[in-house]
């Protein structure tokens, strides 16, 4: 039975990883089109979105079979739970890596307009985020976790100093309006990427240590601390 149950346990995580794998490509794509201006590397992230979609409800099922065959409890189960966390997660990613990769082909002639703002930036500490937060989990990493969730504040201020100067470029060049636009679009599903990275942080953290640090800044600011799953 527990060797049944550890390879079970061993298709799973392997699972994960390919479609960690397949969205980690998917944003790389995304993010080199943008920064190159290059369309034709986003014509493959739409078909790798069935990939990842067939992988999710894979996952799913394994994680429900192994619940109902040997009911894990403690580390096992924390196990199954991050991993249902993640794979949706991960799933989220890669549809906005398709959102992205669609706002770039909206926005490829105004090229420079994306290169005089700080969207450039914000995309690579997203992807570098994301990247880290799929390696913190293949590796138990949970400094690598902790470095992913403290790059988020960043990524969020990234976010309103764009919005902030394309506001004003469409206030003084009316006739950017529309590309602006998809800017701001484009910055958001960025700025989602990354959130989605420190949710697969979060969730690492969870596994390994047993706690709970979803909201935690929003916690600290009233004074409530993160919990602990004895």
């Amino acid at each position: 039975m527990q060797d049944n149950f550890n390879q079970q346990i061993e298709n799973l995580k392997i699972n994960l990883i390919k479609m960690a794998s397949l969205v980690d490509e998917q944003a790389e794509k995304a993010f080199t089109a943008l920064e190159t201006g290059n369309v034709e590397l986003c014509r493959g992230i739409k078909a790798k979105e069935l990939e990842v979609n067939i992988y999710d409800n894979l996952i799913q099922t394994q994680c429900e079979n192994i619940l109902a065959l040997f009911q894990p409890v403690a580390v096992d189960l924390r196990f199954i739970i991050s991993v249902m966390m993640i794979n949706n997660q991960l799933e989220r990613c890669g549809d906005i890596a398709v959102n992205i990769a669609q706002r770039v082909k909206k926005t490829n002639e105004h090229h420079s307009l994306i290169a005089e703002t700080q969207i450039l930036e914000m995309g690579k500490q997203a992807r570098e985020m994301l990247k880290n937060a799929i390696d913190s989990f293949i590796n138990n990493n949970i400094d690598l976790a902790n470095k992913v969730i403290d790059s988020d504040e960043s990524v969020d201020k990234f976010n309103k100093q764009i919005f902030k100067a394309l506001v004003l470029k469409m206030q003084n060049e009316t006739q950017l309006i529309e590309p602006c636009a998809h800017l701001i679009v484009l910055t958001r599903h960025i700025e989602r990427l990354a959130d989605h990275a420190t949710n697969i942080a979060e969730n690492l953290v969870f596994y390994v240590n047993a706690r709970i640090i979803a909201h935690k800044k929003k916690f600290e600011k009233w004074g409530v601390s993160d919990q602990t799953i004895d």
